[in-house]
């Protein structure tokens, strides 16, 4: 039994900030619910949220108003994300707050530093923050950020003395679907030729990097016998013109929306075409080779260590894409054995600060 019961977590989903964030909260959210906590999402209406998703997974959800003027200045950085002003939101956010007594309220959101996170939190409840950027001073108790590249030390200054940090891929919140898929996808996996390609550009895809990826593999020297899987979210933008172009191309190709078997679609494939996010580090964990494009600034870095590393193969543009498909460089990719099933050890954590 989880100590505490009753936990909130804010975050947003939407055509600028993607699914990720929400996506991640949702995975901690059901292990805690599976220790015997009460979860609830307090989550903006923003275009592209994911609220009916939230509903979808058994969680009840307070949805705050869509923004009605122009989107804010920073700071933060990413300040123009929530859509309003921070001491709206985190007044707004209170306010959702007030009948409930949360033990523990999780933040995962870019556009919110140390002055929301005061204002929001109701006394006597813990703060989480899930971050990745490490730019911005926090107030909290526990601080998550699972990112490969980061260090305890790059929060020096940045949290409480008194803060727990859990940083790097040994907390990577992962499904438990995720464990019990990778022993099936390794074994398939090995020794096994092209056969299933999966294409997965951010539940959002903001870009229409699909298209992109599509139109370029009409070009690549595929095998005939492959078949395309592209998963996206019903919230794309793009969703109906990848359908068309779906049917067209020269093999198999489904577009499967809003999915609930993620692992099991990781494990059936031999490569990936994916942008950055949160699914870089499910697909490491299952060690599916992987070619991958940046598609937010804040995905650059990571990903260029993940290159040094020869942990994915970059591309920038169709021709680059074609090019590693037909040099076959993703089948040297090594593997990562530093991205763990941390979503216990984080529940863990919360249950140890309570």
């Amino acid at each position: 039994m989880v100590t505490a019961h009753n936990i909130i977590f804010r975050t947003d989903a939407s055509v600028d900030i993607g699914a990720g964030h929400v996506m991640r909260c949702l995975t901690l959210a059901q292990a805690l619910n599976e220790r015997g906590a009460r979860c609830r999402f307090v989550t903006r209406a923003l275009p592209g949220n994911l609220a009916q998703r939230l509903v979808n997974e058994g969680f009840d959800v307070t949805l705050l108003p869509a923004p009605s003027g122009e989107p804010p200045v920073g700071p933060p950085a990413h300040a123009a994300w929530a859509g309003v002003d921070w001491r709206e939101d985190a007044a707004q956010t209170r306010g959702a707050l007030v009948d409930d007594a949360p033990d523990w309220l999780v933040m995962d959101h870019y556009a919110f530093d140390w002055r929301w996170q005061r204002a929001a939190q109701p006394p006597g409840t813990k703060l989480m923050v899930i971050d990745d950027l490490a730019d911005r001073r926090h107030e909290c108790d526990l601080l998550l950020d699972q990112n490969l590249g980061h260090a305890i030390d790059d929060y020096n200054g940045l949290v409480p003395d008194h803060c727990t940090r859990l940083v790097g891929p040994g907390y990577v919140l992962l499904r438990p679907e995720f464990v019990a898929a990778r022993a099936h996808a390794l074994a398939r996996r090995a020794g096994q030729g092209l056969r299933q390609l999966l294409i997965t550009m951010g539940g959002v895809d903001k870009t229409d990097a699909t298209s992109s990826v599509l139109r370029a593999l009409r070009e690549a020297p595929l095998p005939e016998d492959l078949r395309i899987s592209v998963v996206m979210g019903s919230t794309a933008p793009a969703l109906q013109q990848v359908r068309v172009l779906a049917q067209g191309m020269p093999w198999p190709t489904e577009v499967a929306v809003d999915v609930t078997d993620m692992a099991m679609r990781m494990a059936a494939a031999d490569l990936c075409i994916s942008a950055g996010g949160g699914t870089t580090w499910e697909r490491q964990f299952l060690q599916l080779p992987s070619l991958v494009i940046p598609i937010a600034e804040n995905q650059v870095d990571y990903l260029k260590l993940l290159e040094r590393k020869n942990l994915v193969n970059l591309f920038q543009s169709p021709t680059e894409l074609i090019n590693v498909i037909a040099t076959g460089a993703f089948r040297k990719l090594s593997v990562d054995a530093s991205v763990e099933y941390g979503t216990p050890k984080v529940v863990e954590w919360i249950c140890k600060l309570s």
